[in-house]
């Protein structure tokens, strides 16, 4: 985006306090660990004492691995979300809780509705790919502590393979039930997704 998304502006705030935001206001979570400089986390100085910050690795893995190491020991499930997705509802961190409380291990997600093709090297299409039963990856993430920290014994540092935790979980092979998301739930990633959030 040639700026950092994390800081964009949307209704007076920064992205990323968007996003902890929706987790710091919900009663039954006790502690966030916000995995970020300083610099972002003062941003953050308004949303309560339930925050923590520690300092990020340089692969994605490498900072969830930062922030399971800082939890609380009474700490029983874990939610790990992506700071670029600020829409995240509290129905949906709840259902997903839910369903991570009864299976150890769930994901939000929402299914392929697109037609897909798979294209050479130059773009070009070959063949339709089926949708049936393929979904795409949101977060929260969530895990009962154990499972998330033991899938991780598994993870060597600066993996660029996980590239969520439920890849993690794929190293136990573990499958992660998925709750289906029916809000928008964004990951802003270029200038049109920021443009248009509601």
């Amino acid at each position: 985006m040639g700026f950092d998304k994390l800081a964009a502006q949307w209704r007076g705030k920064a992205i990323l306090w968007h996003s902890v935001h929706a987790f710091s206001s919900l009663e039954e979570i006790s502690q966030v660990i916000v995995v970020t400089p300083p610099d972002r986390f003062a941003w953050l100085a308004d949303l309560g004492p339930k925050l923590n910050r520690v300092d990020g690795g340089r692969e994605r893995s490498d900072s969830v691995a930062a922030g399971l190491k800082a939890l609380k020991n009474e700490i029983s499930h874990v939610a790990i979300h992506d700071g670029a997705r600020p829409l995240v509802s509290p129905e949906s961190i709840r259902a997903t809780f839910a369903a991570a409380e009864a299976t150890k291990a769930a994901s939000l997600a929402r299914r392929v509705t697109e037609t897909l093709k798979r294209a050479t090297p130059k773009g070009i299409t070959s063949e339709s790919v089926s949708r049936d039963n393929l979904w795409v990856m949101e977060t929260p993430q969530i895990f009962s502590r154990d499972l998330i920290q033991q899938a991780y014994q598994c993870v060597t540092p600066g993996d660029t393979k996980i590239t969520d935790e439920v890849s993690a979980l794929q190293l136990l092979s573990q499958g992660t039930t998925l709750v289906e998301n029916p809000s928008p739930n964004p990951k802003i990633t270029i200038k049109a997704d920021l443009d248009a959030l509601p």
